[in-house]
């Protein structure tokens, strides 16, 4: 900012001060020239702009080894990252013979803290009837001597954990090895191929980090992959060091106890993407270790803390120690608190583990929502299907249905009819292939469910109007969105557009989707008596929605009607189960698969004192005989 002085009201008074000479440079000369100065520095500063390429190399210096000694303002100010200064330009002021103006200068070493600022002087002396600078580094910083640099350095934060059930430490920093090619080891032409050497042997896509190693710097240092300390590749560390510029730096990370450990929720820590930095340049920097997926990029503002910067004088002749110039302190990250159990979680990992198909494996406490264990199997490929898979839930949707049933007036008791086959407006719809003949005709609800007839309760659609269904959904958890602060997915029950869409919706087909999340709190929504919905995130409170809720009554006969499932129908696996009574709900649903196959979901949930589960296997021969087994292991491991 310039600051108009009154030194012309000064020469109208005092002539003997001011000369007449139109031909010697005035202080408005001089304003001007400091001011094209502390631009051209600017630009050189922040822009990356060599010196010489800028302004700076036009300006005139009071000598030819002055000239010289500025367009050496790049390696000065090279080291401050990029930071960009501004520059207030005061006044000329006229002292013991000598012409000065002051300099403000004000670098934003972190945005978040208050600017580094200080003042320094720039020396004039007339040369060839005009103005011209006298440099020295104290014009960038005025303790600056001959041979020294401005040096910026990053004071990291320590990460925040991540912790479980109790304050069980589920992400914490562990040990890591950080493979990738470090520019100031391999010449500019040669740093492409090595780049692609390195991601072959590391097996991370080529092209993009070719890409992030010809752009970065030729001081960066661009990572590839990180590898825990005991699992990186005996041929990576056979081979890297033959590759010119790689190096394999140890360090420590933000990391759960095991590579699959609650991976497509928790996401992971790593360096920092150019799509984060264009976002949010002023958090971000080239370099920068940060949450990149999952509740680590959602909450890394909370858990990455404020990392600290200390400016240093840093000599070239001199090995140190180096004078800090100014410092800001790092605030270290604060803990995210998740209601997941370690020993649920990684028991529910290991059943999945041996799954080809995709998986996934969710258990919540009815008591209070909270999720205890969200596992997701290999067959996944990373995705979090376990709270945002959307998928029919088949015959588990039957819990609802019964529900609505109930409402509209049936009890367990009430007769319905149960053919091998019925049709609606065409289509023809069954019961499974072993569906037991002896629960044909006309039957009870309550048999209805424990064997899980189809034609029973299409057939009995008529009971319902439009929008019991929905209604009954929302009432046990399914249907209506939450902002759980994580990806939940909370299923849909859409107005059917057709006969045939109502009829398939009964049975958890037609418009009905779900989450394996979901059907977990459908199923304790009924072990509670009372909507249950599910929590994850300590800090997130969550509500209840809109809803009718469950009476005393329609909570027993509930449970009485799944209890029947594992005492006399297809949940029968179940029964020995140690400890209290289980209750369960067994469901198929078909699709149709990628080569036009008609294949099956299976899905089967569950519910035991303080514990729901639900267990989703993409592909599968039935409810009972792919997905009962991984949940009847899970309930004993929880016992």
């Amino acid at each position: 900012m310039r600051r108009i002085s009154v030194a012309l009201p000064i020469c109208l008074l005092v002539l003997a001060g001011c000369s007449d000479d139109p031909d010697e440079p005035d202080d408005d000369d001089a304003l001007r020239l400091v001011e094209k100065l502390a631009d051209a520095m600017v630009e050189a500063a922040g822009d990356d702009v060599p010196a010489a390429d800028t302004a700076l190399a036009e300006l005139p210096f009071a000598s030819r080894e002055g000239a010289e000694r500025a367009l050496g303002y790049d390696a000065i100010v090279e080291g401050m990252d990029g930071i960009a200064p501004t520059i207030e330009v005061g006044d000329v002021e006229e002292s013991k013979g000598l012409t000065t103006v002051d300099l403000t200068w004000s670098w934003p070493v972190v945005e978040s803290a208050e600017p580094w600022t200080y003042e320094t002087h720039v020396e004039l002396v007339e040369k060839e009837g005009d103005w011209a600078v006298v440099w020295a580094p104290t014009v960038v910083e005025p303790s600056l001597a001959k041979d020294e640099v401005l040096d910026a350095t990053t004071i990291p934060a320590t990460r925040g954990e991540i912790l479980g059930a109790e304050g069980a430490v589920l992400v914490t920093d562990r040990p890591v090895l950080r493979f990738g090619i470090d520019r100031v080891r391999v010449r500019e032409a040669a740093a492409a191929d090595s780049a692609r050497a390195l991601a072959e042997l590391v097996g991370v896509d080529v092209a993009p980090y070719v890409r992030s190693v010809r752009e970065a710097g030729d001081r960066a240092f661009v990572e590839a992959i990180s590898f825990r300390r005991q699992e990186v590749p005996a041929d990576v560390l056979a081979a890297y060091e033959g590759i010119p510029g790689a190096v394999a730096l140890a360090d420590e990370i933000s990391l759960a106890p095991t590579r699959e450990f609650a991976a497509p929720i928790l996401g992971r820590v790593g360096p920092v993407t150019a799509e984060m930095i264009e976002e949010d340049p002023d958090r971000y920097r080239v370099g920068d270790i940060a949450g990149v997926s999952g509740l680590q990029a959602r909450y890394d503002e909370q858990l990455g803390g404020s990392p600290g910067r200390v400016v240093e004088a840093v000599s070239a002749t001199d090995p140190g120690p180096f004078r800090d110039l100014f410092r800001v302190q790092e605030a270290d990250g604060d803990p995210l608190e998740l209601t997941l159990d370690p020993h649920l979680q990684e028991s529910a990992e290991a059943l999945l583990a041996g799954i080809p198909s995709a998986s996934a494996l969710v258990a919540l406490r009815p008591s209070d929502g909270a999720i205890l264990a969200a596992a997701n199997g290999p067959g996944t490929e990373g995705q979090n299907f376990a709270t945002y898979g959307q998928f029919p839930p088949g015959s588990t949707f039957k819990i609802v249905s019964s529900l609505a049933l109930l409402r509209a007036g049936l009890t367990p008791d009430s007769t319905v009819t149960c053919p091998s086959t019925l049709t609606v407006d065409g289509k023809e719809f069954g019961n499974y292939s072993d569906y037991p003949t002896s629960a044909l005709g006309d039957i009870p609800l309550r048999t209805a469910v424990a064997e899980s007839c189809n034609t029973a309760f299409i057939g009995a659609r008529d009971e319902l109007g439009d929008g019991d269904l929905a209604d009954a959904a929302a009432s046990l958890g399914l249907g209506v969105d939450h902002d759980l602060g994580f990806p939940a997915y909370f299923g849909s029950v859409a107005p059917p557009a057709t006969e045939t869409e109502a009829a398939a919706d009964l049975i958890g087909q037609g418009t009905i989707l779900a989450s394996p999340m979901t059907m977990a709190a459908v199923i304790a929504s009924v072990q509670e008596g009372a909507l249950v919905v599910p929590r994850l995130v300590g800090q997130v409170e969550v509500s209840d929605h809109d809803h009718t809720p469950l009476t005393e009554e329609e909570a027993a006969q509930l449970q009485e009607m799944l209890r029947g499932v594992v005492t006399a129908g297809s949940g029968s696996q179940l029964a020995d189960v140690p400890g209290e009574p289980v209750i369960a709900k067994t469901g198929t649903a078909e699709f149709v698969g990628a080569e036009g196959a008609v294949q099956t979901h299976a899905w089967m949930v569950a519910a035991q004192g303080d514990l729901a589960v639900a267990v989703f296997v993409e592909i599968g021969e039935s409810g009972s005989r792919t997905a009962g087994p991984i949940l009847e292991e899970f309930l004993r491991a929880a016992g």
